[in-house]
């Protein structure tokens, strides 16, 4: 990956700042975050069909 990421959180999210989680997008791979911790965040990747599937779930349930 040579470009940055570029994190967004939900739009459901506390605008306090609160407990979210920030996610970028990449060709094939999605990365999530928590966003209290910023850059210095551990992230851990997603690839895109399994990130699709959990949303799809995510809406479902809730």
């Amino acid at each position: 990956m040579s470009e940055p990421l570029a994190w967004f959180k939900s739009s459901y999210s506390d605008s306090q700042g609160g407990e979210c989680l920030e996610v970028a997008v990449y060709p094939h791979t999605t990365y999530v975050r928590d966003s209290k911790l910023g850059a210095g965040s551990p992230r851990f990747a997603v690839p895109a069909d399994a990130w699709a599937a959990f949303l799809a779930y995510a809406a479902r349930e809730a």
